[in-house]
């Protein structure tokens, strides 16, 4: 049995059985809706001889060449489908709804399964997602100069069940030229995104959500729009640190990285950070004196900080001078003030 439904039911499904992606592996690395299983209808190079084949001879020569591929292989699809899909109920995507879903739905439907196919396809589920990254939230962004550990205050603020997306751990960096160090590779864009989604859909938006301040792009990825914008709009609540406990911070973070990466991060800002003060940076590096090469470091992006700040929409927002390293009690700092501070309806 094959039921067509709409991306807004198809998602559901993930909670009750297995969604099957069988567009080429390739297709599949560059986006798929999280948790989903490839079981391709063709490989890339087969991919590509039907495609080329479409454009010289036409569809039925395109169909009849994909049939020819497909049909031997069918049950190298069933033994993979029930490898690893516990239950006889699936969904079923290719990228548009077309040829490819609609003749793995016939086939698994065949051997028994319910299959529910996606309308659209995965095209339909990426318009969908991005149109819903517009919904209007709630949005609460914690900011403040680089080394101040916004990252960990965000997590102290989950801990006392706020919601919280962290956005540098979905884009695996941490925002700065130094930001790649220590993480794993980063998602495409677009699987970036379908990640952000999975998140973001889970959130209750009739309350607050936190956000750390980030600029447009994270590393190589880029925030959706929509998103970006409820930043720039969003309740600004910025954490103020001394400059001496930002600097043992990123000592204490990166000093531990190998010199080669760190003179690679540092040559990145070189135009940013001016000949003379990248020169002074490179040499206190070669002689270990990472608090130094944090502090030149430091002037150039509190420069690029302040300059941020004046393009946000919330210019006076709550300003919190903080002390010590314990997230913890600067979290409970935060929460306090800001309920003492509620600019608007929605924000306690």
């Amino acid at each position: 049995m094959v039921s067509k439904i709409s991306v807004k039911y198809f998602l559901t499904l993930e909670e009750t059985c297995v969604i099957v992606d069988v567009r080429s592996p390739k297709e599949f690395a560059e986006g798929h809706i999280p948790g989903s299983l490839n079981i391709p209808l063709f490989a890339d190079d087969e991919r590509a001889v039907i495609g080329t084949l479409y454009q010289k001879q036409g569809r039925e020569a395109a169909i009849l060449k994909g049939l020819d591929i497909a049909l031997p292989k069918v049950f190298i699809y069933l033994k993979e489908l029930k490898k690893k899909a516990a239950g006889n109920k699936i969904g079923i995507h290719c990228w548009r709804g077309g040829m490819r879903s609609e003749l793995m739905s016939e086939v698994f439907s065949k051997a028994g399964y319910h299959v529910c196919l996606l309308e659209g396809g995965y095209k339909a589920y990426r318009r969908f997602i991005r149109e819903s990254f517009s919904r209007k939230s709630k949005i609460i962004v914690l900011g403040g100069y680089t080394g101040c550990g916004k990252t960990e205050i965000l997590r102290s603020i989950a801990a006392k069940g706020e919601q919280v997306i962290d956005l540098e751990k979905l884009a695996s960096h941490k925002g700065s030229v130094f930001g790649a160090l220590g993480q794993g590779d980063q998602p495409t864009n677009e699987q970036f995104e379908n990640n952000l989604y999975r998140i973001w859909a889970g959130m209750d938006f009739r309350k607050r959500i936190w956000l750390e301040d980030e600029s447009r792009s994270i590393g190589k990825v880029a925030l959706p729009p929509p998103v970006y914008e409820q930043i720039m709009n969003g309740k600004l609540v910025e954490v103020v640190l001394n400059k001496k406990q930002r600097i043992n911070r990123l000592v204490a973070e990166y000093a531990g990285f190998e010199k080669v990466l760190l003179a690679g991060a540092l040559s990145r800002i070189r135009e940013g950070l001016g000949g003379t003060r990248y020169n002074a940076a490179m040499l206190a590096l070669m002689q270990s004196d990472f608090g130094s090469v944090a502090d030149l470091v430091l002037e150039y992006y509190d420069k690029a900080y302040r300059k941020a700040i004046e393009k946000r929409q919330d210019k006076d927002g709550i300003v919190i001078q903080l002390t010590g390293n314990d997230s913890r009690r600067h979290a409970t700092t935060i929460m306090k003030r800001l309920k003492q501070s509620i600019h608007g309806p929605g924000l306690s």
